[in-house]
């Protein structure tokens, strides 16, 4: 899993049928200790009810794919869960 910023919603009217009614939000990637990476936004299908500013956590790939449905849904990232907060006792954690 990584963390992740919600920073906007995307909206589009034509996908493939497996994606109707998915809410996709865009992302910005974050570091440990919360800072945005600078990576390319990524857009997940959100399965918990995240709104734009929450931190979330978001798998990626196949484990994505499989949180939205065992039927192979074209989907990359998902997010799986909303971030309450972050402890990081490592050096340079936050």
């Amino acid at each position: 899993m990584q963390i992740a910023k919600v920073t906007g919603t995307v909206v589009s009217t034509v996908k493939d049928l497996r994606l109707t009614a998915s809410k996709l939000l865009l992302l910005s990637m974050l570091d440990r200790s919360g800072a945005e990476t600078g990576a390319t936004p990524v857009v997940a299908v959100d399965l918990v009810g995240a709104g734009v500013g929450e931190v979330v956590l978001v798998v990626r790939g196949t484990p994505a794919s499989r949180a939205v449905s065992d039927v192979g849904v074209p989907v990359d990232a998902a997010i799986v869960g909303i971030v309450d907060s972050i402890s990081d006792e490592a050096p340079g954690g936050r």
